[in-house]
């Protein structure tokens, strides 16, 4: 039996011998890796197989998921939109599909390589390279006030209860009252119990099964009208 720890450093060995000879195939293979889509799916496996704690899935979130995600925001209320954990951006894109106007979009992310991509693929977004969990601090210099909305793509089943009540928490703290803040993990439980944070309220979305793996959506508000 290979044990948990070693999988990581199993899929990377694989990865470090089979890319090359997949990247040097003749079409269609090669030819579909050349296309966004798929270089992303590269750039997010090989940057999971080296942080998998960090990076927390294994390839973008899929149209489904990231139109979920960005479907609480109403475009309609003025201020910044704080997305943390963009990626390769799908839920940005979604929320420009909602009516988001992208100079209004503030993307922390903690991977220098997404921040690159990011900042070509979103020029008129503000991109920070920073630490999404300490996100008070983080965009503290760089908001004009409550934001409108946040939404969250990292993995937080990853971090202990008290960190992940704390986290969600400081994003409530962020935003208008009545505001989302949005969290989609790969749980049917939300990722903390309304009761660990207070005067708040919690919605979880049906699961999004066209999703590699499966997930849902969790929006938290606290009383108010944004």
């Amino acid at each position: 039996m290979i044990a948990a720890a070693s999988v990581p450093a199993l899929c990377r060995a694989a990865f470090r011998l089979f890319a090359p000879s997949v990247m040097n195939r003749p079409a269609p293979i090669a030819e579909r890796l050349k296309k966004p889509v798929f270089r992303d799916e590269a750039h997010f496996i090989r940057s999971w197989l080296e942080k998998p704690l960090s990076i927390g899935a294994v390839s973008p979130s899929s149209k489904f998921l990231a139109r979920m995600v960005a479907a609480p925001i109403d475009p309609a209320i003025p201020g910044q939109i704080l997305e943390l954990g963009p990626g390769t951006g799908p839920v940005t894109e979604a929320l420009l599909e909602r009516g988001v106007a992208e100079d209004r979009l503030v993307l922390v992310e903690y991977d220098p390589g997404f921040v690159d991509l990011l900042r070509k693929r979103f020029p008129r977004a503000t991109v920070i390279q920073g630490d999404a969990y300490g996100i008070r601090n983080t965009v503290a210099k760089l908001m004009h006030g409550p934001a409108a909305g946040l939404v969250s793509s990292l993995p937080l089943l990853t971090k202990p209860m008290p960190h992940r009540a704390r986290f969600l928490r400081h994003c409530l703290d962020l935003v208008l009252p009545g505001a989302p803040v949005v969290q989609f993990t790969y749980s049917v439980a939300p990722p903390a119990p309304p009761s660990l944070i207070r005067d708040t309220l919690v919605e979880g979305s049906p699961v999004v099964w066209r999703n590699i793996p499966p997930a849902r959506v969790w929006t938290y508000r606290r009383p108010g009208q944004a």
